[in-house]
């Protein structure tokens, strides 16, 4: 499967969310209807999933994790906030950096119309 394609199957399980919930729930009941709706597409997915942070070769602290690695190729960065900050997007990009990853998506459920809160985030590896 091709980076494209996982994210239009990304992209129709958030809208698929989105008109049966709503915005203005809690970020993680977003996160577990999304890992059902993956699920249920059949892709194979990593929830959670830590990532170090690697630094002169050394591990350094905890790392961060991932809301979701699908396909092995595309982090997904799931928020349920008012105003999607540049930060928040600077935050996936190192990201996928970090997990060597070339393409994000960051989803704002808490939006009248979801295609203004997902955001396609690529890394020039």
């Amino acid at each position: 499967m091709r980076e494209n394609e996982v994210t239009g199957m990304i992209v129709d399980a958030a809208y698929q969310i989105h008109i049966r919930l709503s915005p203005g729930l809690l970020e993680s009941v977003y996160e577990e209807v999304m890992n059902y709706e993956l699920e249920k597409r059949g892709l194979k997915i990593e929830r959670q999933k830590a990532i170090p942070v690697i630094y002169d070769g050394v591990h350094i602290g905890q790392g961060f994790r991932a809301d979701f690695i699908v396909e092995n190729l595309v982090i997904i960065e799931l928020k349920s906030v008012e105003i999607v900050a540049p930060v928040h997007k600077k935050q996936l990009l190192t990201y996928l950096r970090l997990a060597n990853k070339r393409l994000g998506l960051l989803i704002n459920f808490n939006t009248d119309l979801i295609k203004n809160g997902i955001y396609r985030i690529a890394n020039n590896l």
